[in-house]
């Protein structure tokens, strides 16, 4: 029988308890040696390090610790870490490039829920339909506050989406499924034929707004796209048009946001802010052409086991000797989130 390598799951209680059920934990331990769990505090106990030292595969999620040099030296077998989750910036080191350690994560699992999410409101946003059931709270005399939300209506709509990401695309193809929408899609470094194939139509920031009826944003957070989304941007944008926010809150000028949406001139449904969460004095709150939910359009709850069978998947395949699906590489950092 092949030896087992030992392998740590490094990531809070919490979501251990939600990723890894009976089911998966036992699949864990049928491929690895699972010496034991250990939370997110422990890497730096004295107690660990004889554990530390032999550990050669790291299965990590939320609240993994920053794998600092020390760390990273404290663990002189480690070969790979499978992440459980979305982005692995929060924790990877030059130290861990250096060593030539393997990272694999979640993100397309982590994709999909995000890009249903963000259907969903662009659907809905069509007939502004979050929107008016707030103003049905307050105006209950009749209906006639509806027209104020400009033309219903999902036919013939445009839709813009900046980023042809995992999210951007998917969000792209579910788009399809509507009948009489054009789908402009806004990413420099996208493949125009994978655009195309897709359903959507390449196009420039300057030729999408305006013409867009909701804009849907799924750019990583980058220094070069902070603030990507300002006054500028969002005056070119047209009348009762919608903004769309599921991917990182610093994309969008909070403060440039809240002179624009209070105008009432555009709609805004915001998954994520800048900061997490906003100020309790924000305009934003109180505006009935915003609506801001607290950032759930990624995994939550058992949608994340998903992202723990990604890993799981790709244990297999690096055990197997397999070219690993969800690998992340250095250079991939400059362009994802």
């Amino acid at each position: 029988m092949p030896r087992k390598p030992k392998a740590l799951v490094v990531m809070d209680s919490d979501t251990l308890e939600d990723q890894f059920d009976a089911v998966r934990l036992r699949r864990l331990a049928d491929l690895v040696d699972l010496e034991r769990l250990l939370w997110t505090d422990t890497l730096d106990d004295p107690a660990t390090v004889q554990v530390l030292e032999d550990v050669e595969i790291l299965i990590t999620s939320w609240g993994v610790p920053r794998l600092t040099e020390a760390r990273l030296n404290k663990m002189p077998r480690l070969r790979a870490v499978f992440h459980c989750a979305g982005t692995v910036r929060s924790f990877v080191t030059d130290g861990f490039w250096e060593r030539g350690i393997l990272v694999a994560n979640g993100a397309d699992a982590n994709a999909i829920p995000v890009a249903e999410f963000t259907f969903a409101s662009i659907l809905l946003a069509g007939k502004k339909a979050q929107f008016l059931a707030a103003d049905a709270r307050i105006h209950r005399s009749d209906w006639s506050y509806v027209s104020a939300r400009g033309e219903l209506g999902n036919t013939g709509r445009t839709i813009g989406v900046i980023g042809f990401s995992r999210v951007g695309r998917r969000v792209v193809r579910l788009l399809q499924q509507m009948q009489d929408v054009t789908c402009l899609v806004v990413d420099p470094y996208a493949d125009p034929d994978e655009v195309t194939a897709a359903g959507g139509i390449p196009a420039t920031m300057e030729d999408m707004l305006p013409r867009a009826d909701t804009v849907s944003i799924h750019a990583p957070d980058l220094p070069e796209t902070q603030n990507m989304i300002g006054a500028v941007e969002l005056a070119a944008m047209k009348d009762h048009a919608t903004l769309i926010n599921t991917a990182r809150g610093a994309l969008v000028d909070t403060s440039a946001l809240e002179a624009e949406c209070k105008t009432g001139r555009l709609h805004a449904i915001l998954d994520v802010t800048a900061p997490e969460p906003l100020p309790a004095d924000s305009v934003l709150y109180d505006l009935p052409n915003v609506i801001i939910t607290p950032h759930i359009a990624g995994s939550l709850g058992a949608e994340t086991r998903r992202m723990a069978d990604t890993a799981l998947d790709e244990l297999e395949r690096y055990l197997a000797g397999e070219q690993l699906r969800a690998q992340v590489r250095l250079p991939d950092l400059g362009l994802s989130a």
